[in-house]
């Protein structure tokens, strides 16, 4: 849920960034006026102030569609930039009363399809995004959606078709880094690299939403390529220009973590306990530091796992297994979680944690769709390379 790994600020950049999908299933409100909950949100943040004077409107016209729509889009963009997956519930809230009469709305399909994603329901998605591109043959939106939920899929050859379809609707930079970043997950991630670092450098003036996007992505390939100094330098990039962005945060976290520089992701995200996936992150690092707050952000974590479980939602399933193995040090319940996650989600991470888990729990075999994923599509990555020849050796079973 968290490269999730393609999908963050999506609708003002018009790309679908890595598919960082919250995992507590969003609650719906029955009605416009229904106050869940206030969130703690800054006064001065203005896209908070902008959609709470939007609902105001609402509830004078609650029979504007457009604006209903803006709402429910304006909602999304908040779950996505700061993990807080009520925000989805309002947009969910925003969008009903429009099912039976915006049948050729393009916008609305597009909504639609972004919040079935969010709940894992990708074959959804996918139709309902197929249909708001038959309304409206020019939408970058659904179309850069469409990529990354093949590539959350790992139907790579289907990701490839859609980024094609962008070259003359997208901007460049978009275009080039939506197959620059599928070219990566398939044996060719150097020149991937180099193709969109210079197009980047080429492309001048390009939105904050469209730089934090590509410099995350070229940030991922070096850590692959093992060049971290271009890969810090490209998440610093990144980070200056503004953006609240959960999902940069997450990957420069993992990035800190992994060079054991975890009182850097203490810093990094003080405030972010609201975010479940950065909430790991600092549990994480807490446990790394015997940071006085370690128990407490891992005991906040287990009780979001439980709620969610009882819910029987499974939209936490790959972080969970990774609180189950990192944390609680129960790699028989990780690699369980693991297995279930990765039978929707096969992006790299979800790999990752099934392969770790798997070795943990000296049950090699449940590892066999990742590793099989990862020899068929040629994926670059020394450290999954390793866990691949790990599992393949015979000590790693009973």
């Amino acid at each position: 849920m968290f490269d999730l790994v393609l999908m963050r600020r999506a609708a003002a950049a018009g790309l679908c960034l890595a598919c960082t999908l919250a995992f507590a299933a969003p609650f719906t409100p029955a009605n416009d006026s229904d106050i869940v909950e206030r969130l703690p949100t800054s006064a001065g943040d203005p896209s908070v102030r902008r959609v709470e004077s939007l609902r105001k409107q609402l509830a004078a016209r609650p029979d504007d569609s457009a604006l209903r729509l803006e709402i429910a889009r304006r909602y999304f963009d908040l779950a996505m930039a700061q993990g807080d997956p009520r925000y989805v519930g309002y947009a969910s809230a925003a969008l009903g009363p429009l099912a039976k009469t915006a049948g050729n709305d393009a916008n609305y399909w597009l909504v639609r399809g972004m919040i079935q994603q969010y709940s894992h329901d990708f074959a959804g998605a996918l139709q309902s995004l197929a249909r708001s591109r038959e309304l409206n043959p020019e939408s970058v939106d659904a179309t850069s959606w469409r990529a990354a939920i093949h590539m959350v899929r790992a139907d790579y050859d289907a990701a490839l078709s859609e980024c094609t379809r962008l070259v003359p609707a997208a901007h460049p930079l978009h275009a080039q880094g939506c197959t620059a970043y599928v070219q990566a997950s398939t044996g060719q991630l150097a020149p991937a690299y180099e193709a969109l670092g210079k197009a980047l450098a080429a492309s001048g003036t390009v939105s904050p939403e469209l730089g934090l996007w590509t410099r995350t992505r070229l940030a991922e390939m070096a850590i692959r390529l093992q060049r971290p100094a271009e890969a810090e330098a490209h998440f610093k990039e990144a980070l200056q220009l503004g953006v609240t962005d959960q999902f940069l945060l997450g990957a420069y976290a993992d990035f800190l973590l992994q060079q054991k520089r975890p009182a850097e992701v203490v810093a990094l995200l003080a405030d972010w306990e609201r975010s479940d996936i950065l909430l790991l992150r600092l549990a994480l690092a807490g446990k790394a530091l015997n940071d006085p707050k370690a128990k407490s952000w891992a005991d906040q974590l287990r009780d979001r796992f439980t709620d969610a479980a009882k819910r029987g939602d499974r939209l936490h399933e790959q972080e969970g297994a990774r609180f189950a193995l990192d944390v609680e040090g129960n790699a028989t319940q990780a690699v369980d979680l693991a297995t279930r996650n990765y039978q929707d989600q096969k992006e790299p991470r979800d790999a990752e944690i099934l392969m770790r888990a798997a070795l943990a729990a000296k049950q090699p075999r449940a590892a066999s769709p990742a590793v099989s994923w990862f020899r068929t599509n040629k994926y670059e990555d020394p450290q999954l390379a390793a866990l691949v020849e790990k599992l393949s050796t015979p000590g790693a079973a009973r």
